[in-house]
């Protein structure tokens, strides 16, 4: 996701996209006519009067109509204002383009970081946002399924190779590294960087219950969407922006997405595995959130606290196991740990 990030300019026109929310009530198929047409989907009264020719105007027209929304082209931010000399930790929000799902055979063919300060207190970004994006030559043929979901191909990343002293130098600096599906980009940068491995990581996925959040969905590009932006997606920079901007936004409570996941990475997750679980239980594993793990043949789940660990020991006891003695094997993954390949503390746990 390769776009060179620019700071907007607040009196600057934003080019906006306009999506329709309400079907107007129009007549029959049949008894439509071009006049019943225009009758039915007539504009807002203010648009009739005096139809605007600048851009935003029309979009703020049409924004204060109950049957439309609008979308505005998300502008990437280069400073987030000037830094106060408060309580600040560093935070890179990072994304990849690859060859391929699976790390261990595949390459990166992108790779983009944003680094930028967060104020504790707030929650916020501040200050200037550090940018590196860089292509890499993969050694092999970009498949045609990835070229067309990223437009890279082999003419862009041609003899290219990511600057190692350069992302180390900057991931040295970060308190947090940050991605909207860590547990796809910490292997694929962990093999390639070393330096990576030993920094605390947070996924924006997996560590915001966005559902509970009341958004419909967890993908990036429909988080913006709620927010009012649109962007072309799947090009690791941008994504990078947009991922920056959608967790400056407050989250349900006030507290922005940025502090949520601060505040996460000292707590230690949990992964699950119910072993032992009878196969007539499979179904209440499945609705319960349960991933099945066909390598291992047992069900687990991944749990964000000691208190979520309990409450699920206790509904496994009653609900799986029919009170009978069991024990289920824990995997303790703290942020260091966690969305790699590499593995956690391993105990059991009688429930």
């Amino acid at each position: 996701m390769s776009f060179f990030g620019f700071e907007a300019d607040a009196a600057a026109t934003v080019p906006s996209k306009v999506t329709q929310t309400a079907t107007p009530q129009v007549a029959s198929p049949a008894a439509i006519t071009p006049l019943s047409v225009h009758e039915a989907v007539a504009p807002p009264e203010t648009m009739t009067r005096s139809a605007p020719s600048d851009p935003e105007a029309m979009a703020q027209t049409l924004a204060q109509h109950p049957d439309f929304r609008v979308l505005r082209r998300l502008v990437p931010r280069t400073d987030y204002g000037p830094v106060k000399g408060q309580s600040n930790q560093r935070v890179i929000v990072l994304d990849t383009e690859t060859t391929g799902l699976d790390s261990k055979g595949e390459k990166i063919i992108e790779l983009a970081m944003l680094s930028v300060l967060v104020d504790t207190a707030t929650g916020l970004p501040v200050g200037p946002v550090t940018i590196y994006e860089s292509f890499e030559d993969p050694g092999k043929p970009i498949p045609a399924q990835i070229t067309e979901i990223t437009g890279i191909d082999d003419s862009m990343v041609k003899g290219l190779r990511i600057d190692d002293a350069a992302v180390t130098a900057l991931v040295e600096q970060a308190d947090l590294v940050v991605a909207h599906n860590a547990g796809f980009d910490r292997p694929f940068v962990e093999a390639r960087f070393p330096v990576f491995a030993g920094k605390a990581w947070g996924c924006s996925f997996q560590g915001i219950d966005w559902k509970k959040e009341g958004s419909g969905s967890a993908k990036l590009e429909f988080l913006a969407s709620e927010r009012g932006w649109f962007y072309d997606a799947h090009r690791a920079q941008v994504d990078c922006h947009a991922l920056l901007q959608v967790l400056a936004s407050p989250l349900a409570d006030g507290q922005t997405g940025l502090a949520r996941l601060l505040a996460g990475a000292g707590q230690t997750r949990y992964k699950l595995r119910a072993t032992g679980a009878p196969f007539e239980a499979k179904d209440k594993l499945k609705a319960r959130g349960y991933r099945w793990d066909g390598e291992g043949r047992v069900w687990w789940c991944s749990l964000g606290s000691d208190a979520l660990l309990d409450a699920e020991c206790a509904w496994l006891r009653a609900e799986v196991y029919g009170q009978r003695s069991a024990r289920v094997q824990l995997e303790a993954l703290d942020s260091r740990v966690q969305y790699s390949s590499r593995s956690g503390l391993l105990t059991e746990r009688a429930v």
